[in-house]
């Protein structure tokens, strides 16, 4: 059976680590090309180098390129406002799209969540960096215990952090918000971003915050640790920092949480499970401590092979 052949649209930091990953670990998905709009970026002369077939001509030029005809799968890793003309034109001209960026056009993906859900979808959202770090966590306490309300952190280096995803902060935070409940299960959710000047540069470091119904601890922590395993399968440098912590919200000591008002609550009472994560990438294109970058590219490359094997069968 032959590689299904794809293309990255945006030759930024994730576009670039994403080309390196699909050409050094898929044993699925070819290189057929790689779109960016300025022709002297790195990640455009790298591609050139490594010999994949390159444009600046963005999506223009990726659509008058010979290899256009034969890509089944189309990556955007541009930005939430360009995605949506991407994504028109991609669908119209029969390609299967893999959203990188917080535009949300198509349903949300996270591999060890529902990666099996949306196969066949034209267009599928990678949701974020922080929403693919934590929301398997959030999944994870609500299999055990309904989870009434979950927040995230996540603490990226400033300079794992490009052009787009600065460009993207309100969709990062307002994407990930909705994902923490319509994937992840929860009846509420809250996403924080932190960009850390720190010098040298900080390791992604994810928190995450659930209230949920008082349940089994036990239960808890080793549905935590499975789905832990889970990521890790594709994204090794993935793993908890600490033990998880419990604290117990009786009655006549219950959390006041402003952000619970919204579902007609004003008090809680039940279990607040916290959880702390770090993410080290595997160094293909940035360092080690661009975690973020690392486990959005892993997940878009998880899932699109997972496409290319249902559109292969």
């Amino acid at each position: 059976m032959g590689k299904t052949k794809v293309a990255i649209i945006g030759s930024g930091n994730i576009g670039t680590d994403l080309m390196i990953k699909i050409m050094r670990l898929s044993k699925t998905l070819e290189m057929s090309a790689f779109v960016g709009i300025d022709p002297q970026s790195d990640g455009l002369q790298r591609a050139a180098r490594m010999g994949v077939p390159v444009t600046a001509d963005g999506i223009e030029g990726l659509m008058t390129m010979p290899e256009f005809e034969e890509i089944g799968i189309v990556f955007d890793a541009t930005s939430a406002g360009a995605h949506q003309r991407h994504s028109e034109l991609l669908v119209a001209a029969g390609k299967r799209v893999v959203d990188l960026t917080p535009a949300a056009v198509g349903p949300y993906v996270i591999p060890p969540v529902n990666g099996e859900a949306h196969l066949d979808a034209a267009n599928v959202n990678m949701v974020t960096c922080g929403g693919q770090a934590t929301i398997p966590i959030v999944a994870a306490v609500n299999r055990v215990a309904k989870v009434h309300y979950g927040e995230i952190v996540a603490s990226i280096s400033s300079k794992s952090a490009g052009p787009g995803t600065r460009a993207n902060i309100d969709e990062f935070t307002e994407t990930t918000s909705r994902a923490i409940r319509d994937v992840g299960g929860a009846a509420r959710g809250k996403a924080i971003i932190i960009l850390n000047p720190a010098e040298p540069p900080l390791i992604m470091r994810d928190t995450v915050y659930c209230l949920c119904d008082d349940a089994d601890r036990d239960a808890i922590t080793r549905s935590i640790h499975a789905m832990v395993a889970e990521v890790q399968s594709y994204v090794p440098g993935y793993r908890l920092k600490q033990a998880v912590q419990f604290e117990h919200f009786g009655s006549n000591r219950p959390l006041r949480i402003p952000e619970m008002e919204t579902l007609g609550q004003t008090e809680f009472t039940g279990l607040k499970v916290s959880i702390f994560l770090e993410v080290e990438g595997a160094a293909h294109y940035l360092p080690a401590y661009a975690g973020n970058l690392d486990i959005m590219t892993s997940a878009a490359l998880r899932t699109a092979e997972r496409i290319a094997e249902r559109m292969a069968a």
